[in-house]
């Protein structure tokens, strides 16, 4: 007796594609499967009312027939696209680059697509334009990397009525964040300084209105104000290694100057090469510790010591909020979920000179 579909069967006429050579359809794997459609749709979609075995005959079927179901299958049976939005700003440097590249690769994990707009010099109207494109190409959600305050302005003016998660950006107490935590890095950094026995600590600040640098300039004047130390003028660059040189170049010639906190590793790398343009010595007469501990960092002449963002799991997970907003999680949304940084000492920091 010949054994059903559902008992692993393979009737001869339907071994991988139908009769007529065209692509199976679902109707197929539900033949073949001995189930219905709907029962079918079901398990495309992770429906927890399917029994293991009936799971496991429907994969079995769609294997043998190749089948691949379409995305606008999923969508019809889901009520979902299962495409998300991420708007993102100056994509070209380290750290949102490698946010990206976490959340595309997470979101692959989850069976998700990801429409980007990178946005370079984006005003209030653009970014309300990226918005609204990515609605109505119909997200499911979107991850905003919104590291400037305008762009977190922007942001709240677009009355999103799909979940929303913005990285280093606070809109309201509704929206969740995900942020590395700026303000412990640059505490670490400067209280490393402090203990190598430097009366005080320059700081070369990233860009004003950018919210990591603000909460790294801040925290580095706190910690000195908490320490009794004195609390130089802070000199503000652009994130690149040229700005890093020029304002280097002023440090260089201060001989007072024995301890550089930089609010990135760029900014340290144009530093680094101002010192050694000036025969200042790193670490014996200049101590420097950057931020981000980018690839480069290790093997710089000396190897820099850095503050070390994961942004891989930053990027995680501002996906994995944005999957329980949009699975309708009820948990209360947290202001701020905060990821750890690391300071990884290297030898480009050490005593001050006399010590």
């Amino acid at each position: 007796m010949t054994r059903s579909a559902a008992d692993g069967a393979v009737p001869k006429w339907r071994s991988r594609r139908n009769f007529a050579g065209s692509r199976p359809v679902m109707d197929d794997v539900a033949r073949l499967a001995g189930v219905s459609k709907q029962t079918v749709s079901r398990v495309l979609n992770d429906h927890p009312s399917v029994r293991a075995q009936t799971r496991e005959a429907v994969l079995e079927a769609m294997r043998t027939l190749g089948y691949r179901p379409s995305r606008s299958a999923r969508s019809l049976a889901s009520g979902r696209t299962r495409m998300l939005g991420v708007i993102s700003f100056d994509a070209a440097r380290y750290g949102p680059a490698s946010i990206l590249t976490a959340i595309n690769t997470a979101a692959q994990d989850a069976n998700y697509l990801v429409s980007s707009i990178a946005l370079d010099t984006a005003d209030h109207d653009t970014v309300v334009e990226a918005v609204d494109r990515l609605s109505a190409e119909g997200a499911d959600g979107v991850i905003a990397i919104a590291p400037q305050l305008w762009v977190g302005r922007a942001l709240a003016d677009t009355h999103l009525d799909i979940p929303l998660v913005v990285l280093e950006n606070g809109l309201d107490t509704e929206t969740a964040l995900v942020t590395g935590d700026s303000r412990a890095g640059a505490r670490k950094a400067t209280e490393h300084l402090l203990r190598l026995g430097h009366a005080t600590v320059e700081h070369i600040a990233g860009p004003t209105g950018w919210t990591s640098a603000d909460h790294r300039l801040a925290s580095w004047r706190s910690t000195l104000e908490d320490a009794g130390a004195r609390i130089p003028e802070p000199l503000v660059g652009d994130w690149s290694a040229d700005s890093g040189y020029e304002l280097g170049r002023r440090l260089a010639a201060r001989p007072d100057v024995t301890a550089v906190f930089v609010s990135n590793d760029q900014m340290a790398l144009g530093l680094l090469h101002a010192l050694h343009e000036a025969g200042r010595s790193v670490p014996g007469e200049v101590s420097v510790v950057g931020y981000d501990d980018i690839p480069e960092a290790a093997h710089l002449l000396p190897p820099l010591t850095t503050v070390r963002t994961d942004f891989a799991e930053i990027g995680t997970r501002c996906l994995r909020l944005l999957l329980n907003r949009i699975d309708g999680s009820t948990e209360p949304p947290r202001p701020e979920s905060l990821v750890p940084v690391d300071l990884v000492i290297r030898a480009s920091s050490g005593p001050a000179p006399g010590r």
